[in-house]
């Protein structure tokens, strides 16, 4: 148990210590690819020997930049992202051989144009909705093109044999993670939403997967010991909070604290830097390529038009973590989540009969007041 504290710090200081690590495979003569989305099918990039980062901008220090090539009311995210490659100010960015991007939504689409200009682009068409016969067969041949550049980038020859290994490797990832935010089920959760947290956004830039999955297990083992101990870092009576729609690197930090000093505590993270990618694992018993189109075609994700799987695993998590509330949260113009708000307020209020809110933010602090003052009277009502 003494050394749960540490293993927190591991997580938090993951994205730190992969700058190292990044530019000691590159000196060693290994390849790093650069992604986005949880649609980037990162068991190809694997199966390629090459190792997968993400490049989402977290912080608006290079938004300025980026805002020289980028319209000001553009989805931080993008700018973000943008801004660091223009600037060098991304590790990840200057050392990846290749960028994997998709075509989700429109901002990011035609940020890829300029990003090409600073760095090799391979982008993937995704489709834009699921109840087409066509769109599993379209997703699949994308995912073949991408394979077939990444064997011409990279020299090698990607088999079945590689891509089963690698589809094992990535579901024993997601099962370990499965292990510890499904420890946010226990009433009290024996862990609160900012650590859970940690522990998802570092896992996204630990490069030995196998190491960190043995690091997840034994934090879950301690974790259910203390619990069954009787220690308690939440409140019996804690408001239990899902936070559902944008990616949350960007305001984590901002918005997180804030619920839970309000005495509430976040559950579950169903946006796709939490469980929404991991949520359902890859099928080893099909083809590869298949079972690879089939995983990542079902990402609840809001450019799919309609979006039933977002309903459909929002359903199953508010009644297995039995969330008290759902904040919803928007990347300022962020159009398609924006739009879904709607939607998934009707959703919540209506058929799962419990508060809703949706709140629109970017990666400045200038809303922080506004939003404890928000979000303190959300928690007051449950």
């Amino acid at each position: 148990m003494n050394n749960l504290p540490k293993a927190f710090d591991d997580f938090s200081e993951a994205r730190r210590n992969s700058f190292i690590k990044v530019k000691d495979y590159k000196d060693e003569g290994e390849h790093i690819v650069g992604i986005f989305c949880t649609f980037t099918p990162i068991e190809v990039i694997y199966a390629a020997g090459a190792h997968p980062i993400s490049l989402c901008g977290m912080s608006d220090e290079t938004i300025p930049d980026a805002e020289r090539d980028l319209p000001k009311n553009l989805c931080p995210l993008i700018k973000s992202s943008y801004g660091f490659a223009l600037t060098d100010k991304c590790p990840f960015t200057y050392f990846s051989d290749i960028i994997v991007g998709e075509t989700t939504c429109d901002g990011k689409k035609k940020m890829y144009e300029y990003l090409n200009q600073i760095k090799p682009m391979h982008v993937m068409q995704l489709p834009q909705a699921t109840d087409r016969e066509h769109a599993l067969s379209v997703w699949k041949n994308e995912i073949i093109i991408l394979k077939e550049r990444l064997e011409k980038e990279f020299n090698v020859k990607i088999t079945d044999d590689d891509l089963k290994k690698a589809i094992k490797k990535c579901n024993e990832e997601r099962r370990a993670l499965k292990e510890l935010y499904s420890l946010s089920k226990i009433c009290p959760p024996p862990i609160t939403g900012m650590e859970l947290h940690t522990v998802l956004h570092g896992a996204s830039f630990t490069f030995d997967k196998d190491e960190q999955n043995k690091k997840i297990m034994d934090m879950v083992e301690q974790l259910k010991e203390e619990h069954a101990n009787g220690v308690r870092k939440v409140e019996e009576d804690a408001p239990r909070i899902l936070i559902t729609g944008c990616p949350m690197g960007g305001v984590a930090d901002k918005l997180v604290p804030i619920i839970e000093s309000n005495g509430a505590v976040v559950v579950c993270y169903e946006n796709c830097s939490g469980i929404k990618e991991k949520s359902r694992l890859v099928d080893e018993t099909k083809d590869p390529v298949e079972a690879i189109a089939e995983k990542y075609l079902n990402v609840g994700c809001s450019v799919m038009a309609p979006n039933d799987n977002r309903i459909e695993l929002m359903s199953e998590l508010i009644d297995e973590y039995k969330v008290d509330g759902v904040i919803d949260v928007i990347l300022q113009a962020c159009h398609t989540y924006n739009v879904e708000t709607r939607r998934i307020k009707e959703f919540v209020t209506g058929e799962k009969d419990i508060p809703y809110m949706s709140i629109e933010t970017d990666y400045s602090q200038a809303d922080e007041g506004q939003l404890k003052t928000r979000v303190a009277a959300f928690i007051e009502m449950l």
